[in-house]
């Protein structure tokens, strides 16, 4: 049965996950020194096929096909591929503290599609002025150019403006009536599993596929297969298919903050004092999203 507000199970899940993913945005950005990002995309999805396969036999729920799931399944996989070719160009073009913000707008590309396409999902006012408090949040860190962490492309900005675009589309995806029923775990699988081919084919397009390759490049190519992708993202989806998309959306607007601050502490960004401002907008959205009524 979903719930329109977090309990304290899944509070603490969702942090976990939005802790993870902000990891996750540096170890992106360090990856793409070794390998091509597009390559290095379809590696991930080629690699998390077996590990998410896997988990679902693990947890007895053998993967199979249900009839009437083609066409979503590939719709999903392919917006997956575009959402994570933007992604990884962006951190390959920006830095990380810019490319997370835009990127975590993705709340009010999925609430405003969730209001007009899934039921019970319509903004409420109180909704509304939560997700536009938190996306001013998130604003004001991208346009202060100390706290963001320095100058950033147009073309870097405009790659994590169309990934947002894109997670809000598997997401809404996900939701629908036709993929719903088949779970989390089997929605995932579509997504790599039709991805990874897409990616590889466009690799090629975007430059040489091997950078200055190193052992630990491997090694978090393999942690974002196991962990990131396997691990995160079927939780972020169980979280989606038990919590209201607004809820859970809604909490995304932390992660950009904490890669602020990971940026400052690992990439040696610059943090300025606006990051405090921004949080507090983000922290006041999430209240007002998750208030009864």
């Amino acid at each position: 049965m979903e719930k329109s507000r977090l309990d304290g199970r899944g509070l603490a899940i969702l942090l976990g996950v939005t802790l993870l993913l902000a990891v996750n945005q540096i170890v992106v950005k360090v990856t793409n020194e070794g390998l091509q990002p597009v390559f290095f995309a379809g590696l991930r999805s080629a690699l998390a096929v077996p590990f998410v396969a896997g988990w679902m036999i693990w947890k007895g729920r053998t993967p199979r096909y249900t009839p009437g799931t083609l066409g979503a399944g590939l719709l999903i996989g392919a917006v997956f591929a575009a959402e994570f070719l933007c992604l990884f160009m962006a951190l390959d073009l920006t830095t990380v503290s810019r490319a997370a913000i835009i990127f975590y707008s993705m709340p009010v590309w999925l609430g405003l599609a969730a209001h007009f396409g899934l039921p019970g999902e319509r903004l409420t006012p109180l909704r509304g002025v939560g997700l536009a408090l938190a996306f001013a949040g998130t604003a004001w860190a991208i346009l202060d150019r100390s706290g963001s962490g320095g100058q950033g492309s147009l073309a870097g900005d405009l790659y994590a403006l169309g990934g947002a675009i894109g997670w809000a589309a598997t997401a809404f995806i996900a939701r629908r009536p036709r993929l719903a029923p088949v779970g989390p775990e089997m929605q995932l699988l579509w997504m790599v599993g039709v991805s990874a081919p897409i990616l590889l084919i466009a690799a090629p397009l975007f430059g040489p596929l091997i950078r200055d390759i190193q052992p630990e490049h491997w090694a978090m190519l393999v942690f974002q297969a196991a962990i990131v992708v396997a691990g995160g993202f079927i939780t972020w989806l169980w979280l989606l298919s038990r919590y209201s998309a607004a809820t859970v959306a809604s909490f995304s607007f932390l992660t950009p903050v904490l890669s602020l601050l990971f940026g400052w502490a690992l990439m040696g960004e610059h943090l300025g004092p606006s990051i405090l401002g921004s949080a507090a907008l983000v922290a006041v959205g999430i209240i007002l999203v998750n208030r009864r009524g």
